[in-house]
């Protein structure tokens, strides 16, 4: 008989032989920042997540650097918004402007720049509309002025996640060819039509006004194509791959990290937060084991980065249990 029971007799043995760990060093935290002054708005959906204006930005960036968290993915949310969502590429507009005060405040923190017009347009769509029709090509434009901008804010990491074809060799080379041949690429590579981001649209003020976007976000049926999307992204250029949302797409996200060797993030989505939360908010579910069990499912699956609500917290849990 094989008794394997033998190395859980106790939680030395366990932990000598365990084969996943997370740390703290692998969570990169999101944040929501909003033009205007003295603003702190809960996100309602999203207990413990706010809204902030750039004057009031330090109570989160203090609260990160005391968690020991060193990476961040921000959003930003500017007051106007029109049909080519020109506040995107804006030198002094919202993220750029939270960008340099980051960057500034705690230069050591990593900075991911998400990179897509869907908060700074009109309709909220992902780029350029005619009709009900988005234009990618003319999509890629605007996101590699979008992209040189953060990058000369100060962005590390420009993190494209519109799903346009094309979008990373066309801002690899618009970098490249202005001086910023060192600023990373995360790529949303594959990025599904989920239902799990409601959430994140109350968020960053981002739901389409009409239709959806399944036209350039991925079928949740389609596993083949997301490897082709990430073989494809891989070869025009990105540093970092990612599969979004988490949980439901796990299977994605483990044979990606078997067949390519490249470093792979999962983004721990809105939906994915806010359900802990309610079934916590409840009492049916103990949140601490549930949020480190679902860490530890993503990092078993293939993650090297794991983008999550629940940073600050598991930050502090993890540092409970050394």
């Amino acid at each position: 008989m094989k008794r394997f029971r033998r190395l859980r007799t106790s939680e030395a043995m366990r932990d000598l032989i365990r084969e996943t760990t997370v740390s703290k060093k692998d969570l990169m935290y999101p944040i929501f920042v909003i033009e205007g002054e003295n603003i702190k708005n809960e996100v309602s959906s999203m207990p413990g997540i706010y809204q902030y204006s750039v004057d009031r930005l330090d109570e989160e960036l203090d609260r990160i650097a005391a968690c020991g968290i060193k990476s961040i993915l921000i959003f930003g949310i500017p007051k106007h918004k029109n049909e080519m969502g020109t506040e995107a590429y804006n030198d002094k507009g919202v993220t750029q402007t939270a960008i340099r005060h980051i960057k500034e405040r705690y230069p050591n923190i990593v900075v991911a720049a998400d990179v897509c017009l869907c908060e700074y347009t009109s309709h909220g769509h992902c780029g350029v509309v005619h009709g009900h029709y988005v234009d990618n090509d003319e999509t890629l434009e605007l996101l590699c002025r979008m992209s040189v901008s953060m990058a000369k804010a100060g962005a590390d990491i420009i993190a494209p996640s519109d799903m346009m074809d094309g979008r990373v060799g066309a801002i690899r080379k618009a970098l490249d060819d202005v001086g910023y041949i060192n600023t990373v690429i995360m790529a949303y590579s594959a990025k599904f039509a989920s239902a799990y981001y409601g959430p994140f649209r109350e968020a960053a003020d981002s739901a389409p006004q009409f239709g959806d976007r399944r036209s350039y976000q991925m079928d949740v049926a389609n596993g083949n194509e997301a490897l082709r999307e990430i073989e494809t992204d891989i070869d025009e250029g990105a540093d970092i791959v990612m599969v979004k949302p988490a949980l439901a797409f796990l299977d994605i996200l483990k044979e990606a990290s078997l067949t390519y060797n490249m470093p792979f993030a999962v983004y721990n989505v809105s939906g994915e937060y806010a359900m802990v939360k309610a079934a916590t908010q409840n009492g049916w579910i103990d949140e601490k084991k549930i949020v480190l069990e679902n860490l530890t499912a993503m990092k078993r699956a293939g993650a090297d980065i794991i983008i999550t609500y629940h940073a600050l917290e598991a930050a502090i849990w993890l540092e409970e249990a050394l």
